[in-house]
Order: C-alpha cells, then structure tokens, then sequence
C-alpha cells in the first residue's frame, strides 16, 4: 500500500513525512524544497495474534511492541503542487504522475492560514485554508481529464462503433493510475454520460474525474500547524474536505528525536508524553515540552499516526492477515512466529491472499487452514481482520 503526501509548499509536507518515517529529508521554508519525491517506511498499528494465542511472535516484515503489531505502509513525499499544476506549472505534470499509484492520499494544510495559495509565507491568519483542498482536488481532477483526453476522439469513435462500455473505455484510459473497473463504474452512476463518448464534452470530463478521483484517491486533510491556528479554520476545512485531522508535525518529530535521545517516554499515537525520571531539562527544553504537551492533551495528540491510520483502516477498509506455513507452530519455514504481516483489502480471500505471498503459489492453490480454528478453508474463503492462515499448494 502506498500514501502519498501531497499539498502546497511550505506547509509541512516534508516534515509530516519525516515524523511518519524518520527518513532525514531536506525541509526548508522554500518552495520546491523537495524535487524528487522521498520514499519511507510508517507503521499502523494494529492488535498482534500472539497474545490471543499465547506464543512469543518473532517479526520479520513488521515490529510487535507489546502485542501490537506495527505493519509497514510506504509513504511518498512528493513536490508542492501550486494553481495550474496540472498545466505543467511549477513543474506539476511531474509531481502529479508520482501519484500515480498512491492507494490513499494525505493532504497537509497548513492551518494557521499562514502561507498563501502558492505557498509563500505571510501573517497567521492570512489565507483561508480550505482553498487549499478545493485547489488541490481540482489539480487533480483536471490531471485525470488530461489522461483521459489524451488521444480519446479516436478510442470514443472506435468505441461508439462496437459498442464499448464506458467503464471499459475509461479503464483503458487510467489503468496506470491504479484505477479500477470497479471505482469507474460506481463514479459513472454519479454521473450518467451520453451513450455516444464522442459527445463527452470537458465539463462532463471533469465532474467524472472528480467522482473516480474521490473513489479511487480518497484524501485525508491533515490540518497541520493546528497548535497556532486561529479558531474557526478547522471547520472552514472540514466544510469541503470528508475526513479531517488536526495535526502537529513538528511536535511529532521533535518527541520522536526526544525519546531516542533518551529524554521523553513515547509511542507514536499516545495522547501525551512522559519526562524519563531522573532526566535534567533545561529552562528552554522544558518550556518546549511544557508547550507541546499542553496542545496534544487540548488536540488528543499530534495527529500523525491517526492520519496513517485512518486512511489505511477507515478510507481504505484494510484488514491484517498472517500467512504461515505450520498452522500449529504459526511459523513459516525457517521457524519465525507469525514473521508476517500483510495488509489487504476486506473482503479479500484465501486465494487473493495466496497471490499476495507469491504468483506461483496463487496459481497452484489447492486449499488453505484456519491457524486459529484450524479449519480447513476454500479458496473463497473471505479472511476476517487478524486471521492466521496456511496456504496449501502444489508442488
């Protein structure tokens, strides 16, 4: 699964992925500081099989703390997008096609309403943030239309001679932007079109644009620098955007660099922090963590994880699986405890799980167990969030 940071510059895109993943990336208070987009590793966490079944797991994709599983979700930190992107200003085009496979996608506002539309800095205050969304889903909605439209006449008077489905026609058009059939079809029945695709015009376009975009991109608004936003903004946001979480960016990764320096006690996702006994702060350090401890008690936390995990649980609807090899053991074959963790789909079944392991095994599947029940499953078994499951195949 894949996350991608988009929004404006200078609103904390970078130092938001930085506090997700810890990855040293350059932040600035320019535009374009990132170019090339950044790639890391987060973690949702979820409940680990171990303690329900009493065995001492030994992770090998993920991290268990305290039995709870710390699944790993990449993260793509990807140029700040400005008004026209989508006409290739601010080098748009290209920042735009890094999203291209992105399952979910997390939009960093700036909430104090201190950077204008294009990013450049100003009074707290100053700029309505909310036209920080409307701008971003129309960039890439407009991108969408332009893929689409990118040699249609001729695929739309092919298709109006056969007879093509529209989701079909679509498909074609947005495979590559990890669209499916499915998301087409559902957006076509918010927006009936014509029979005839030659007759599509731009307006109609875009409005289905918007539709897939929403399906197939669903965008989280993380309200960034909500420690100094003036009261009102978050409902402005919240007014045009679905999901909406405050955030502090720069408190996240201020307290992971504090408790690996030894100095505080937390755990990304904690509603507050502890000062380790015995640790001698200085006037400065303990006015800073006085301060950022008082707005994530008022905010419920810094936010950053609630993002990563909204948008895996809530938007996206994923659930844990744990493929095994030794459904009495739950260990795979060099004798790891639950070493897997995978995410996928709900809904998804024995067999899709089989494909996600490997091809080969997938295409040999003959049955799978229940770790849990052990009971033998088809390969329309639907997995359930938190399952452990042995593939049986051909050799």
């Amino acid at each position: 699964m894949q996350i991608g940071i988009v929004g404006k510059p200078n609103v904390g895109k970078s130092t938001f992925f930085g506090a997700a993943t810890m990855a040293p990336v350059e932040i600035a208070n320019y535009p374009f500081t990132t170019i090339e987009p950044n790639k890391g590793m987060a973690y949702v966490r979820t409940p680990c099989p171990c303690r329900q079944l009493g065995v001492t797991c030994t992770p090998h994709n993920s991290m268990c703390i305290d039995g709870t599983r710390m699944v790993p979700v990449e993260l793509l930190d990807v140029a700040g997008l400005v008004p026209d992107a989508w006409q290739g200003k601010g080098l748009g085009n290209q920042f735009l096609d890094d999203l291209r496979q992105a399952d979910a996608l997390i939009s960093v506002v700036d909430l104090s309403g201190s950077t204008d539309i294009e990013g450049v800095p100003g009074d707290v205050g100053s700029h309505d943030p909310a036209e920080d969304i409307l701008f971003l889903q129309k960039e890439i909605d407009c991108w969408m239309r332009e893929i689409i439209k990118n040699g249609f006449s001729r695929i739309a008077r092919q298709a109006k001679m056969q007879g093509s489905k529209p989701e079909v026609i679509l498909h074609e058009r947005l495979a590559g932007l990890n669209v499916t059939e499915a998301q087409i079809k559902d957006a076509l029945r918010a927006v009936p079109l014509p029979e005839d695709p030659t007759k599509w015009d731009d307006d109609l376009l875009f409005n289905l644009c918007s539709e897939i975009r929403a399906r197939s991109k669903p965008m989280i608004a993380a309200m960034n620098k909500a420690d100094i936003a003036p009261e009102g903004n978050a409902e402005k946001v919240r007014a045009v955007n679905k999901v909406c979480i405050e955030t502090m960016a720069e408190t996240e990764l201020a307290l992971k660099k504090a408790a690996a320096a030894g100095l505080v006690e937390y755990e990304p996702g904690d509603p507050t922090f502890k000062v380790k006994d015995g640790v001698k702060l200085s006037d400065g350090q303990r006015k800073a963590l006085d301060y950022m401890k008082s707005n994530m008690e008022r905010l419920g936390g810094t936010g950053i994880q609630k993002c990563l995990e909204s948008a895996a649980f809530d938007m996206l609807d994923l659930i844990t699986v744990y493929p095994v090899e030794d459904e009495t053991k739950y260990t795979d074959h060099f004798g790891r405890v639950l070493p897997d963790a995978f995410l996928v789909p709900r809904g998804s079944t024995a067999r899709d799980l089989a494909y996600r392991v490997h091809t080969e095994l997938g295409d040999k599947f003959i049955r799978a167990v229940n770790a849990k029940t052990k009971r033998t499953v088809g390969a329309d078994y639907v997995l359930e969030d938190g399952d452990v499951i042995r593939i049986v195949a051909n050799k």
